[in-house]
């Protein structure tokens, strides 16, 4: 007859709770963000918006390129117009969290503990939690993962705070720069972790595709770039493995 699984104790949620955010602050992207949350907080200065505005919406969208367009048309389209915007810029995150609950369930996960490590799921998150999450017990794996995810957004809150009080001092040009810190750190991560021939194949393809697609002004160049390569290195993997 089997058994009802036992859930970990609160020492062992709270354990792993502080490793995951022990391992946000040993991650190279929590710096990442705090250079690219700087440039944000400068922005929302500019544009006239107020600390507590800022904070709270690092905290409610978590994603700084949705947060761009926020600060960037609110002054200046229709609230439906921004909430459309933002929403589809932030769509890409549903195929992540489709991927990342597999590795986050155990036998005793109830649903609603798997809905703020959904929150927490921005890019810096997601590819810090799949690379870490294998060599976590599985038991342990949602109380690691929302210290890992509040451990990186307190790193956004924090730029963002720091770049807001700067913003009078900040060159515009410096503030510009810092926003593409979190993509070439991602880029390099991703290089990082793709250690099968379909990862590296996509990898490859995506640099080579998505630059074409842009000199073309291809519009929603960087969709077709992933749709594209992905299909192709599946198609290369599924055809490997038929000829094994």
């Amino acid at each position: 007859m089997s058994q009802t699984p036992i859930e970990p104790s609160p020492a062992t949620t709270r354990a792993a709770f502080l490793n995951g955010l022990g391992a946000a602050w040993r991650s190279i992207f929590a710096y990442v963000l705090v250079g690219n949350y700087i440039g944000i907080g400068a922005l929302s200065y500019e544009f006239g918006f107020s600390l507590p505005w800022m904070i709270l919406s690092t905290l409610v969208i978590w994603a700084a390129p949705a947060q761009v367009i926020l600060i960037s048309t609110l002054t200046t389209a229709t609230l439906l117009e921004v909430a459309i915007a933002v929403g589809l810029s932030s769509a890409r995150f549903l195929p992540m969290v489709a991927a990342l609950v597999p590795l986050l369930k155990a036998a005793h996960t109830r649903q609603f503990q798997l809905l703020l490590p959904s929150h927490l799921t921005a890019i810096s998150v997601w590819v810090e939690g799949m690379r870490m999450l294998p060599q976590v017990p599985r038991a342990e794996r949602v109380p690691f993962y929302n210290g890992l995810g509040l451990g990186l957004l307190s790193a956004a809150v924090i730029g963002s705070v720091i770049g807001y009080a700067l913003a009078a001092r900040l060159p515009p040009l410096l503030a510009t720069t810092l926003l593409f810190f979190t993509p070439i750190a991602i880029l390099m991560s991703s290089a990082r972790n793709s250690t099968t021939l379909i990862d590296r194949l996509a990898f490859v393809l995506g640099l080579v595709i998505g630059p074409l697609l842009a000199a073309q002004k291809v519009k929603l160049d960087l969709m077709w770039t992933g749709l594209v390569a992905g299909t192709i290195a599946y198609a290369v993997h599924r055809l490997r493995e038929k000829w094994r």
